[in-house]
């Protein structure tokens, strides 16, 4: 991954752009960014030597809704991120939980991407990353994956974002990846959600430690029974009864 400085552009690792978002300064204040449906603003976060674009989402700003608790949306973008690096995958950008401007909120690194690239327009080649992302978001129940949540970076790595609608104890999955549906799992993905499992067994590791100081225990209970299900099963789910897909697509 690469800062934002403009003055430089040192790749910098994913633990180092975690600390400049939870330590550094937020310095300017660039707008709200458009089309979100919760208060999102687009900042600057200096810290050291480094300044990076962030996208800041205030719990404050946060939209009620009638199957999720007030205020608890930021949560699920950590807990989204925090599962995203318990599976190494790398999926969900830097997020972190920290008081700004306007509050306690989310802090997530921006991925610089071209937003007329999206899910629909992404090529085949995409495939294996857009299969970890696919189950992430059954794992996770992602009520919201929309084409245009998924971003690609100068790179070509897939990131997925907006993951505020997540962890529910009730199946919300809506996505528009249902491009595996019914297929076998791959061993590589299993054996990585396998030690998912067993991290989450565990209720003195540290994962399980952050992960419930972010969402319930009803919620993780359902979590994990999720991931038991995907390692019985070993095939990825297939869209069931009720809405699957978010609306708008994009």
């Amino acid at each position: 991954m690469s800062d934002h400085d403009n003055s430089r552009k040192t790749p910098v690792t994913i633990e180092r752009l975690l600390e400049v978002l939870k330590n550094g300064k937020i310095d300017t204040e660039h707008g709200m960014m458009r089309w979100s449906s919760n208060y999102t603003f687009l900042v600057s976060v200096a810290h050291e030597d480094i300044t990076t674009m962030a996208v800041y989402k205030p719990q404050k700003g946060e939209r009620p809704l009638w199957d999720f608790p007030d205020g608890t949306l930021c949560y699920r973008e950590v807990a989204a991120f925090i599962v995203s690096q318990q599976l190494n995958w790398q999926l969900v950008p830097p997020t972190t939980l920290r008081e700004g401007s306007r509050g306690l909120g989310s802090i997530q690194f921006f991925v610089d991407h071209n937003p007329e690239q999206n899910y629909f327009s992404f090529d085949k080649d995409l495939a294996p990353q857009l299969m970890r992302m696919s189950l992430f978001d059954y794992l996770i129940n992602n009520a919201d994956r929309k084409g245009g949540h998924c971003l690609l970076d100068a790179q070509g790595h897939l990131w997925g974002i907006d993951h505020g609608i997540t962890f529910h104890s009730s199946h919300k999955l809506r996505t528009v990846i249902w491009d595996f549906a019914g297929q076998a799992v791959s061993d590589d993905i299993l054996a990585d959600v396998e030690k998912l499992s067993q991290a989450l067994s565990d209720c003195d590791s540290e994962f399980y430690k952050t992960l419930r100081g972010l969402i319930s225990e009803s919620e993780i209970n359902a979590f994990s029974a999720r991931i038991r299900r995907i390692l019985k099963s070993k095939k990825y789910p297939q869209p069931g009864p009720g809405p699957n897909y978010p609306w708008p697509p994009v």
